[in-house]
């Protein structure tokens, strides 16, 4: 099956496919969204501001855009520039969404959420994960925080921001440009000029195709740093995997994102796609022939308990040029200042 085939048509500008319903549906949407996003900013609605700059990072499409390994390079850019971050988060797929916890490297990834478990062991920054982010920027700067991250929330107008970085997949865009459930969009994109960052993830092509985004987006690429062993101290690169076949295995929002990826370094992939933030168990792994198993960091999260020993899980690092970081640092810098 093509991926496209595998795909919701919304994101492929096929307006005939849009049934009546979705329609009705769209208007609707639109009208309750609007009205709560003006309720916040006309003050009807108060949203809460942790006294400390809050940065939040998110895309105003459903799926994956590749905002987690924004997340992982700018904590820890804040991180060598001295900054104390946490990061505030839903922790979707969480066994019990509803409590508030503090997640660390040895947390459950089903009771911390797969994304902040991962997030933690790669940086060990502090992370809240709550349901109410503003619940969650509270409790980390009381935790000793000067600098809020959140991951995802554009639309949570409860938590206050000071920078606001939208992500876009290159491959996807804005599909057909329709507001949910007509389309994949959470708000319009004619809105979108008022985020201080668009960034643009335009995965591991090559530099050239950079020249296919605007001058009010930031061009992200998405490089593998390493292969991990999953139930050992090995590490390589996917250079040692040239020239074979594996099994890649994906639960994440956009899962042909991590297979093309592999294709680039010639290897032949046999894909195996799941939903985002899927909850493995043994049986998802009986396939037909026993070949290396390459997955994400996000699904190796969830699978070090029963990983084998040719099982790998691939690290990834968002690059970004200076200038990104250059206007991030100042933005930050003026906030500091100004700050009472």
């Amino acid at each position: 099956m093509s991926a496209k085939r595998q795909t919701p048509a919304w994101w492929y500008d096929a307006e005939v496919l849009v049934p009546f319903w979705a329609h009705a549906g769209e208007a609707l949407f639109r009208t309750l969204s609007g009205l709560r996003a003006r309720a916040y900013a006309k003050g009807w609605k108060k949203a809460f501001h942790p006294g400390v700059p809050v940065i939040i990072v998110g895309n105003i499409s459903v799926g994956g855009t590749g905002k987690t390994p924004l997340v992982l390079s700018l904590i820890k850019h804040l991180q060598a520039a001295g900054y104390t971050p946490g990061l505030a988060t839903r922790g979707y797929g969480r066994s019990n969404p509803k409590q508030a916890i503090w997640v660390d490297a040895t947390t459950p990834a089903l009771v911390g959420g797969d994304e902040p478990v991962m997030i933690a062991q790669a940086t060990g920054v502090r992370i809240r994960a709550d349901a109410r982010r503003a619940a969650a920027a509270r409790a980390l700067v009381a935790a000793g925080c000067d600098v809020i991250v959140c991951d995802d929330g554009l639309q949570h107008y409860g938590l206050a921001r000071d920078i606001e970085i939208e992500v876009i997949d290159a491959m996807r865009g804005y599909g057909n440009g329709r507001l949910l459930p007509a389309g994949p969009l959470r708000e319009s994109p004619l809105g979108a000029t008022r985020f201080d960052f668009r960034v643009v993830n335009l995965g591991a092509l090559p530099d050239a195709a950079a020249e296919r985004i605007g001058t009010d987006f930031q061009a992200m690429f998405v490089r593998p740093t390493q292969v991990k062993s999953m139930n050992s101290a090995r590490t390589a690169t996917l250079a040692a995997f040239e020239g074979q076949r594996v099994h890649a295995v994906a639960g994440i929002g956009h899962p042909q994102r991590f297979f093309d990826m592999l294709k680039r370094h010639d290897i032949a992939v046999v894909p195996h796609p799941f939903p985002d933030h899927h909850v493995f168990s043994e049986s998802d792994f009986e396939f037909s022939s026993d070949l290396p198993v390459l997955m994400t960091s996000k699904d190796a999260a969830k699978c070090r308990a029963f990983a084998r020993d040719h099982w790998y899980e691939i690290a990834v690092e968002a690059e970004l040029p200076d200038a990104f970081w250059s206007a991030l640092d100042a933005r930050l810098a003026s906030l500091k200042q100004s700050a009472p």
